[in-house]
């Protein structure tokens, strides 16, 4: 049996290559006049670049200002754009973001660019390129077109899929999410999300740890991680359970994206085959430093660049 602190077994690592990642790219609108860039896919993409991974977006924005404003961050975050669509009929995608005591509350506006994206395109930017995982959450598949193109993506590349759990009412239901988890190789999911899943499937949940446990062997789930806010976060697989301490937020500004923050940093370690400690440590790190600034993503290269360094001292 693998240590649960040490090597995950080596199926549970992806291949050598370029993480791409499916789904929504909008802009959080704060109650004070601000808007920052943002959506869990833009997000964690963002950091997957901040820390060199050079990450494909697949997305899709409107011929519109926001739009523009998408292409102009990415270019000069240094990403890669080819993936991005462009919509003539449908806005660039946005969020009515209220804040409580740092704890968003979303209103996610529907009929937006990102729920149109088309399937040839992004199957021939996936089929040419050499791809590790294909991330991808529930948000950007609430669309029947945008759905279908996640769909065939996942049948037809070779790819194996991370899901990044996000249960945004009105916009999921049981069997959208079934079908995503079901021989997920990775599954990033929150304690309350796990509940009401386990809930739903009607598996045996008396607490979080045979929950997730239950999860995982119902739908074929390789890794699952859990994250429980305040209370740290932990991995389950078949060597059994890993936790994770929490991490004290010194200045918490706002939580938006510290979950996106957390799955990227779970997909860098994964790529660089970090032990399942370390991944868990890290990605909690680095989550609590996302929640010191405004919104999900940052330019300050210097963020990046300082955890890398840190990550790298601690291995050698």
């Amino acid at each position: 049996m693998t240590d649960p602190a040490g090597l995950l077994s080596p199926e549970l690592y992806p291949p050598a290559g370029r993480p791409a990642v499916f789904g929504e790219v909008l802009f959080d609108r704060f109650e004070d006049g601000s808007s920052v860039l943002g959506g869990a896919p833009f997000n964690v993409v963002w950091h997957l670049q901040g820390f060199g991974l050079e990450p494909l977006l697949i997305s899709r924005v409107g011929n519109d200002r926001l739009g523009e404003q998408v292409i102009a961050a990415m270019e000069s975050w240094g990403m890669d754009t080819r993936g991005i669509q462009f919509d003539k009929d449908h806005p660039t995608g946005t969020v009515n973001v209220t804040l409580n005591n740092g704890q968003p509350t979303f209103d996610i506006v529907p009929e937006r660019a990102y729920d149109f994206i088309e399937n040839d395109a992004a199957g021939a930017l996936l089929a040419a390129g050499r791809v590790s995982l294909l991330y991808h959450g529930t948000l950007g598949a609430r669309h029947a077109v945008s759905r279908q193109a996640l769909e065939t993506l996942r049948a037809e590349s070779a790819a194996s899929w991370f899901v990044d759990i996000n249960l945004r009412p009105p916009w999921w239901n049981a069997e959208l999410v079934g079908t995503m988890l079901r021989d997920a190789k990775w599954v990033k999911i929150n304690d309350a999300e796990l509940h009401e899943i386990a809930n739903n499937e009607q598996l045996p949940a008396t607490d979080l740890n045979q929950a997730a446990a239950a999860l995982r062997e119902h739908f074929g789930i390789g890794l699952l991680i859990v994250t429980c806010g305040e209370k740290g976060a932990f991995i389950d697989s078949e060597a059994g359970r890993l936790a994770g301490d929490p991490i004290k937020v010194t200045q918490l500004v706002d939580t938006v994206g510290a979950g996106d923050a957390f799955s990227a940093v779970t997909i860098l370690g994964l790529t660089s085959r970090w032990p399942q400690a370390a991944i868990l440590q890290r990605a909690l790190v680095f989550a609590a430093a996302i929640c010191g600034i405004r919104g999900a993503t940052t330019m300050d290269k210097d963020l990046y660049d300082g955890f890398l360094d840190e990550w790298e001292h601690d291995d050698a």
